[in-house]
């Protein structure tokens, strides 16, 4: 069985860029959601129940039909909101350092470059989904995934990840994605994206 692991800060510790009331919503509810369906669906086939979050998602295929949709939806929703508290830090206005920003440099062009293109797709992604830094066959790459699907299921390692659901920004920005793109760089955590490089390197 899975558990809703706790932010690894308080409700308001991403503010003012990311509202208590939006954590409190994601965090309680929605994220609870997704761990409630996906322990649900995996309770009458202990083979999966046992398997880690990793090796779900990337064999959700392989899932009975019964519950294979739940086990895609809910286990990615379970997962990909598992890093995204992870992937911002009150530690605030971080960015990339050591080997992973000369990775983002060779890349991209610069930093800059990247910050631009990685927000441009977020924001253009069309409906709900996420947008991503990926490592692909040992280089970055910008990757997006609708609605809860994760990069893992491509064989790519999430990297930085933002969520652009509605439920991640609408209480705050509105409709106004581009203004909460803009306002998320403010709390990514550059620090963990370091770790989860240099760990998917080795």
């Amino acid at each position: 069985m899975f558990e809703l692991p706790d932010l690894p800060y308080a409700y308001d510790a991403l503010e003012p860029f990311i509202s208590r009331q939006i954590q409190e919503l994601h965090h309680d509810r929605h994220h609870k959601a997704y761990t409630d369906n996906l322990n649900k669906a995996l309770a009458a086939y202990p083979e999966w129940e046992k398997k880690t979050i990793e090796e779900i998602i990337k064999g959700y295929q392989g899932a009975p039909e019964e519950i294979r949709a739940a086990v895609r939806n809910s286990g990615g929703g379970f997962y990909n909101h598992s890093l995204f508290w992870k992937m911002m830090s009150p530690k605030k206005e971080q960015k990339p350092e050591g080997r992973l920003l000369d990775a983002i440099s060779a890349q991209f062009g610069s930093y800059d470059k990247f910050k631009d293109a990685f927000s441009d797709q977020a924001a253009k992604l069309f409906g709900s989904g996420w947008g991503w830094l990926v490592l692909d066959n040992g280089k970055l790459a910008l990757a997006s995934t609708p609605n809860q699907d994760s990069p893992l299921t491509h064989g790519k390692t999430p990297i930085l990840g933002i969520d652009v659901w509605e439920h991640a920004y609408y209480l705050q920005y509105y409709n106004k994605r581009p203004d909460y793109i803009y306002a998320w760089w403010h709390v990514a955590n550059w620090e963990y994206a370091g770790e989860l490089f240099e760990k998917a390197m080795k």
